[in-house]
């Protein structure tokens, strides 16, 4: 039998005491956001959901956000349970933005079959959503739970997409590993960004909190892969085209083509001299 320090033991209870929040668990938190797609998109289904009547699905989905507000009773601008019932009242406008976002990726990708692969398989597709859930729980005050649901999405895709920031119609990720879209980041409407793109901050200081620390990028942009763009003053106008690998730490003009000019040597390989290039991966 392991016999406990009883001075850790104390110092964990009096840890416990300083804590300033309590948060629901990030099991639950998954559980309730996938459970809500399957409600809004049942593209896909288990043996429960498939016996289960969509009104009984609905009030099973309030019943558990009433319950992951409840450790954050103290700090809700309401109750549990009003502050479930304004979520749920945002919930068609919130459809139809996710049924535009799956339009846009259906529109614009060759490889996409329909509305129901988008959504039952596309990682940019459920970060957008899980980002809109959590953004709108964000807009109605709640406190901590809007960055947990973002950061579950993150750990599923690999798409880090901040609930704080502002992101409008017709939005499309494609493939999406390793974006990144910082919490003051504002996007227009009909932006395509791919894997690797970061719409980050200039430097990182406490001292920001508060003040627009990443890019704003207008209507019908397109950014290429792993393109980062800094800073709250970068503005990109709309209808340019960032092209792939580029650094961009200033504002450009609409209409805008942004790419880096780089070189590419061809030469012929040589069976009678050593390889001049020794990768080693």
């Amino acid at each position: 039998m392991i016999v406990a320090n009883p001075a850790f033991l104390e110092h964990l209870v009096a840890q416990r005491s300083q804590y300033r929040f309590k948060l629901p668990s990030r099991p639950d938190a998954g559980r309730f956001i996938d459970q809500l797609m399957r409600l809004l998109f049942p593209v896909t289904q288990d043996c429960q959901s498939a016996s289960q009547h969509i009104g009984e699905t609905y009030q099973k989905l309030n019943d558990q956000l009433v319950c992951l507000f409840q450790p954050l009773a103290a700090t809700l601008p309401a109750s549990p349970e009003i502050s479930a019932e304004r979520f749920f009242e945002q919930l068609p406008a919130i459809y139809d933005n996710l049924f535009l976002d799956a339009q846009a990726i259906v529109d614009n990708d060759p490889a996409a079959v329909g509305i129901e692969e988008v959504v039952a398989v596309y990682p940019g597709f459920y970060t957008i959503a899980v980002y809109r859930i959590a953004h709108e729980m964000l807009k109605l005050n709640i406190p901590l739970l809007p960055r947990m649901l973002t950061e579950y999405a993150h750990g599923l895709t690999g798409i880090d997409i901040h609930p704080g920031a502002q992101i409008g119609r017709s939005f499309f990720i494609d493939h999406g590993t390793g974006v990144v879209i910082g919490e003051t980041t504002i996007i227009g409407d009909n932006v395509k960004i791919y894997q690797g793109v970061t719409l980050g901050a200039t430097h990182v200081a406490k001292s920001m909190a508060q003040k627009k620390r990443h890019p704003t990028i207008e209507n019908n942009v397109v950014i290429y892969a792993n393109a980062t763009i800094l800073g709250g003053r970068t503005v990109v106008g709309h209808d340019s085209v960032i092209g792939g690998n580029v650094w961009l730490t200033h504002s450009v003009e609409p209409y805008s083509l942004v790419y880096n000019q780089h070189q590419t040597e061809v030469r012929m390989k040589s069976l009678d001299n050593a390889e001049p290039i020794n990768f080693v991966i």
